[in-house]
């Protein structure tokens, strides 16, 4: 147990896995554990990393509290690691020493993640919660590493602005994300409308449309060369586990031995037609 969490048990964990109060006492007196925050310990030894002393934190603020602000932001990888930790909890609980609190009347289901097996705000919600603390450059900076990572998810963040329409970052949130906006909403309907419209104008066959293929759905197929065409979104709408459900699902079709193609709104017609062309003209039976 205190392997997967950093070298820190809780009393309650403890107690649930048979402790009674006297052997935790004993434990306590003879150094096995060590006593951080009440009720919470850490095992066996004082050399405690980072995340042992964050996990800690967390663990200290109840079963609601999770990793949030400045420290959410380094776990998640978009900031350095902060001076000070920083603990998201429900309102009602008190402030603690050596960290900060932020109190919360609204922490929702989707706000939550784990990272390392360290309860923590999710990205999304990090996001909007740094845009209280940060300035502007730092904000834009921390949004822009979160796509590099292909974590950013524009949705998302928008859905916790909804919930949270109060916070005083807002504005300065919408700022940075305006640069992350399409220059007009993707559509599987628009997307279908493309591709039919550059296949009439190009002289290329006619796809079926949102077919299945087995167990998976493609966007557009050319059953004769078993030429799929996908239509990705912006880049910036994708989360990490689309993007590695995605590629899974080509290797699964090229295993029945049909081809993937990709593309999104910004590829230039003419250019994907040609491209279109010469894949058909190698793969469709003579």
């Amino acid at each position: 147990m205190a392997g997967r969490q950093h070298g820190i048990v809780r009393r309650k964990q403890v107690r649930e896995a048979g402790l009674s109060r006297r052997e935790i006492e004993r434990r306590l007196e003879a150094g096995w554990f060590v006593r951080l925050y009440d009720g919470v310990y850490a095992v066996g030894h004082t050399a405690l990393t980072d995340k042992s002393h964050l996990i800690a934190a967390v663990y200290t603020c109840g079963p609601e509290a999770l990793a949030g602000y400045r420290s959410a932001g380094a776990l998640w990888a978009v900031l350095r690691r902060p001076q000070r930790i920083e603990v998201t909890a429900p309102r009602g609980r008190k402030p603690k020493r050596r960290m900060t609190v932020h109190r919360s009347r609204l922490i929702h289901e989707e706000d939550r993640a784990l990272i390392d097996n360290i309860p923590v705000t999710s990205l999304a919600r990090t996001l909007v919660d740094l845009a209280d603390v940060l300035p502007e450059k730092q904000l834009a900076s921390a949004v822009h590493e979160a796509e590099v990572q292909r974590l950013f998810d524009l949705t998302q963040v928008h859905r916790v602005l909804e919930r949270l329409p109060g916070r005083k970052g807002r504005h300065k949130l919408t700022r940075v994300l305006s640069a992350y906006k399409d220059v007009q909403p993707f559509t599987r309907n628009r997307a279908e409308r493309l591709v039919l419209e550059m296949c009439e104008t190009h002289g290329l066959p006619r796809p079926r449309t949102n077919t299945w293929i087995g167990k998976h759905e493609v966007d557009f197929y050319w059953p004769e060369a078993q030429l799929a065409l996908e239509f990705d979104g912006g880049a910036v709408h994708r989360t990490t586990k689309a993007f590695y459900e995605d590629r899974k699902r080509d290797r699964a079709l090229a295993a029945r031995g049909i081809h993937v193609v990709r593309a999104t709104a910004k590829d230039e017609p003419p250019e994907l037609a040609e491209e279109l062309r010469i894949i058909l003209s190698v793969h469709t039976p003579r």
